[in-house]
């Protein structure tokens, strides 16, 4: 398949959060504001590509030929918990500001559905390497992308004048809602 078309459909079509409804947690929590998205979504790209790499070898050299492809959510979780700790030490260390910022939902990027999705997608579509990692950073660009607009949506949001009963949570679903149609449109981008 090509690369490039591999890479849209992650990032658009297929886009993690507004058409597969994965990583809704991050995605609601940490869209307060965009310094927060793009902390967050770097994080994610980070530990996504790199849960790539690490497992799509471990499956098809290890598993694999050991029959032990029963064990793939164990390690693959076991590898996206490990790189999570990279990420959480070096933030602590050069970012302690972003650090303090993302709070409880650093350590939750362990436990996004997205990644180990993302993990599983490349073996279930047969991707080999490249095609794997480009798959995983496009679907961790569209995660940022996805965080980044609403992010400015909740931003435009703080002084609209929003009727009492949708202020809040109810406002917010409703943008997410519409942000996810909009998307949409991008189904028929590539056939």
């Amino acid at each position: 398949m090509n690369l490039a078309k591999i890479f849209i459909s992650a990032l658009l079509i297929d886009n993690i959060v507004l058409m597969r409804f994965l990583a809704l947690c991050p995605f609601i929590g940490m869209s307060t504001d965009v310094p927060k998205s793009v902390g967050m979504g770097l994080a994610v790209t980070f530990v996504t590509v790199l849960s790539t790499i690490v497992t799509w070898p471990l499956y098809h050299f290890v598993l694999i030929p050991l029959n032990l492809t029963f064990l793939k959510i164990l390690v693959f979780i076991l590898v996206i918990a490990a790189l999570v700790q990279l990420v959480e030490f070096y933030l602590k260390k050069n970012a302690p500001g972003l650090y303090g910022s993302m709070g409880i939902y650093l350590a939750l990027i362990t436990t996004n559905c997205a990644i180990l999705a993302v993990t599983f997608d490349n073996i279930s579509k047969g991707f080999n390497l490249i095609e794997s990692v480009v798959y995983a950073m496009g679907v961790a660009l569209g995660f940022m992308l996805s965080l980044i607009l609403l992010s400015g949506i909740r931003d435009r949001l703080k002084t609209a004048p929003i009727p009492k009963f949708l202020q809040g949570t109810p406002i917010l679903f409703a943008s997410t809602s519409l942000l996810a149609v909009a998307f949409m449109g991008f189904s028929g981008l590539i056939k």
